[in-house]
């Protein structure tokens, strides 16, 4: 593993390892408590010189069933690497995957009124929207919008889309969660970039969405999602190395603090659990705990 810790990490396809600002450095496969992450992650240099860490969700060449997707090994293996901010370019998944790191006998309830990072993402929405100015696409940038994580693999029925318009979703997505959870009990930064890429079936006069309809349209957002890839992410290392954004990539760190129940006695309701929450939390278990 190279010297210089990674601060940023992207989880998504395959084709934003692509980026034309892009050096590579190394692949590294940490062995984390929950297992190995769903590929081996991919370091690379941008410019400015900062390492950025790709994770391919469903493995390299998606090999990796939704249902099998390992979050907690992704999520802890980009921790271990440094990680402070990991970002979602989505793509459509699923899963009946464990939603939290507690799952021992030691209890912590994380706050998640605000499933992503705000700063993060009032960051984000500026730089987005200039990336994609300065592509001159015409592509429109969505904001405050309510995301539908649905279970899937299949797509949704017309009466389950009509019924998550009725909610007031706005995107459907199926791999936002256990991810955005995972990330806040972790103090990760945590933040979605989506591409839309169906109408779902809400619209009764046309065919429902087939998965050929999906990666045509993926195809054919490619270029821009590496566009506005390559620019936030640059942007956001340049801030990084001034110290500018050190305030955002930190938003979540402490934020446990107060989330888990019977502090004191943690270790010792369950020491192998304890053990592995070290590998994620080393603040809070292990020889640096810092719990009183």
């Amino acid at each position: 593993m190279s010297e210089s810790k990674v601060i940023l990490a992207v989880i998504g396809g395959s084709e934003l390892y692509h980026l034309d600002n892009l050096t590579f450095v190394e692949t590294v496969n940490p062995e984390t408590p929950w297992g190995f992450a769903s590929s081996p992650i991919t370091i690379c240099r941008l410019p400015s010189g900062a390492l950025i860490a790709f994770l391919a969700r469903h493995g390299t060449g998606h090999t990796i069933t939704p249902s099998a997707v390992n979050g907690r090994a992704n999520i802890a293996a980009l921790k271990s690497l440094g990680v402070r901010d990991p970002r979602i370019f989505c793509y459509r998944t699923k899963g009946v995957r464990v939603a939290s790191f507690f799952t021992g006998n030691i209890v912590a309830h994380a706050s998640f009124a605000d499933p992503f990072s705000k700063k993060l993402v009032a960051w984000l929405e500026v730089k987005v929207d200039e990336a994609l100015k300065k592509e001159g696409r015409n592509v429109k940038l969505h904001t405050n919008k309510t995301i539908v994580c649905m279970e899937g693999p299949q797509f949704s029925t017309r009466a389950e889309s009509l019924m998550y318009r009725q909610w007031g979703g706005d995107l459907i997505n199926m791999s936002v969660l256990p991810e955005a959870k995972l990330a806040r009990e972790a103090e990760l930064g945590y933040a979605l970039v989506a591409t839309a890429t169906d109408y779902d079936s809400w619209r009764p006069h046309e065919a429902g969405v087939t998965a050929a309809d999906v990666f045509k349209t993926l195809q054919a957002n490619a270029s821009t999602s590496r566009f506005v890839a390559a620019y936030v992410l640059e942007e956001l290392a340049k801030g990084v190395a001034d110290n500018n954004l050190m305030s955002i990539l930190t938003e979540e760190e402490g934020s446990m603090k107060f989330s888990l129940m019977r502090q004191s006695s943690a270790e010792k309701d369950d020491p192998v659990a304890a053990q592995q929450l070290a590998y994620i939390l080393p603040n809070y278990f292990g020889p640096s705990s810092k719990l009183g």
